[in-house]
């Protein structure tokens, strides 16, 4: 007679069980363990702390919490620490205080986010700019950030972040809605930005106060409509003039002012050009397509003045930037073309208004191939379908073009301009 055994009813539970709670079976890694050579991943100690083993020349090892949001269930990570500065013990007891925060319904990134201190607005705004700048093509956008968080979002920039209302952001936009409604537009806009950042950190929550639609859409004026004119450009015939004045400043800006004129380019294109660009055996200045705003490579042919140009800076001296600005390592400001204008009392003209005088010049005052001009210019020539087939820039073709224009802006005399444009362009044909 065969005996059968009986065995506990929970044995096949239990085995089961114990597989489904592996994941959650606490302290699986040992001190021992965690100071050797471990592969890149997640190594788990249990009950949500992770080291986490990342490769390459700088890689590191740090403590993580993998943790179920209580209110929403979305999966978060908690940073616990680096292993050089936090031991496997006393990451065990972080993670055993998370985990008894989840026990209580707290979200434990949230806990440590509210128990920082709550930064300014100011010092948002300004972590803000370091962060965007990398995605701007040129200093001026930089410039313009800084400037209006600075000055007309001054009354918030010491305030806690948190604190800042309806009434803070009306009392910044007020005394200029009306008065200057493009930048109290861009300035409204910005402030909206912070805040929302600063509710990303975990700093504000609940509605943003500089929120237009819905919000102050409804307490704060029309504003008149913006007649969007074009860029005031000096009259053509007193351009050459206006050079012969300028090749006789000798500051940097105005040689950077000349430069830009000459080639027809933005000043931003001409502000950051550094010497990499510059390839002097063939006579070509190369923009990337990363300062341009058509995101394309742009290459300029240089005519003789713009490169004695290039001699002339040289010898005073660079450090990668054509036209180095006085902080190392920054071209110059913005600003410095529009002040060599203001200096020179010049009010009828913009900086890029000279690419209109470049424009109306080559249309009006030679016959050089408009297809040309549009190429000097870095516009985009015909529809889509043409763009893509044609893709040579005719740099050759626009050689004589720049020189033309080199040489009128040189000129003395009108007339023997005229003359020699002529035949320039006789040859062109």
């Amino acid at each position: 007679m065969v005996t059968k055994i009986r065995r506990n009813p929970r044995y096949k539970l239990g085995r089961k069980l114990g597989r489904k709670n592996m994941a959650r079976e606490l302290h699986r890694l040992s001190a021992i363990k965690v100071s050797r050579s471990l592969a890149p991943g997640m190594h788990a100690d249990g009950g949500g702390l992770y080291l986490r083993v990342t490769g390459g020349a700088k890689g590191g090892r740090r403590w993580v919490f993998l943790y179920k949001r209580p209110s929403d269930g979305k999966r978060c990570e908690l940073g616990l620490g680096g292993l050089g500065t936090v031991p496997l013990a006393k990451a065990r007891k972080k993670a055993a205080e998370a985990r008894s925060q989840l026990d209580d319904g707290i979200d434990p990134l949230q806990a440590r986010r509210a128990a920082l201190p709550v930064p300014t607005f100011g010092e948002v705004a300004d972590r803000l700019i370091e962060s965007l700048q990398e995605g701007w093509r040129n200093e001026k956008h930089r410039a313009q950030w800084q400037m209006t968080m600075r000055e007309y979002a001054k009354p918030l920039r010491s305030k806690p972040v948190n604190e800042i209302d309806t009434p803070d952001v009306l009392a910044v936009l007020r005394p200029i809605w009306l008065e200057k409604p493009e930048t109290a537009g861009r300035v409204r806009g910005r402030i909206e930005r912070v805040l929302d950042a600063a509710k990303v950190e975990g700093h504000r929550s609940g509605e943003n106060p500089a929120a237009w639609r819905g919000h102050l859409a409804l307490l704060l004026p029309r504003r008149p409509v913006l007649s969007r004119g074009h860029f005031a450009r000096m009259p053509i015939d007193d351009v050459p003039a206006f050079m012969s004045q300028l090749r006789k400043r000798d500051a940097l800006a105005a040689r950077c002012l000349e430069f830009a004129i000459l080639t027809a380019t933005r000043s931003g294109e001409a502000l950051g050009a550094s010497w990499a660009e510059i390839d002097r055996s063939q006579r070509v200045w190369i923009i990337p397509a990363a300062r341009m705003k058509a995101g394309r490579e742009h290459r300029v042919p240089l005519s003789k003045r713009a490169l004695e140009i290039l001699a002339d800076v040289e010898a005073l001296g660079t450090d990668g930037f054509v036209f180095p600005g006085q902080s190392r390592g920054k071209p110059l400001s913005p600003m410095a073309l529009e002040m060599v204008l203001r200096r020179m009392k010049v009010t009828n003209a913009t900086v890029h208004g000279f690419r209109s005088c470049f424009r109306d010049w080559a249309g009006n005052m030679t016959s050089f191939p408009r297809e040309l001009a549009e190429h000097a210019l870095s516009h985009a020539i015909g529809d889509k379908a043409e763009q893509a087939y044609r893709r040579d820039d005719a740099l050759e073709r626009r050689r004589p073009m720049m020189e033309a224009w080199s040489t009128y802006c040189c000129a003395s005399s009108t007339d023997n301009v005229l003359t020699m444009i002529a035949r320039q362009s006789i040859r062109e044909r």
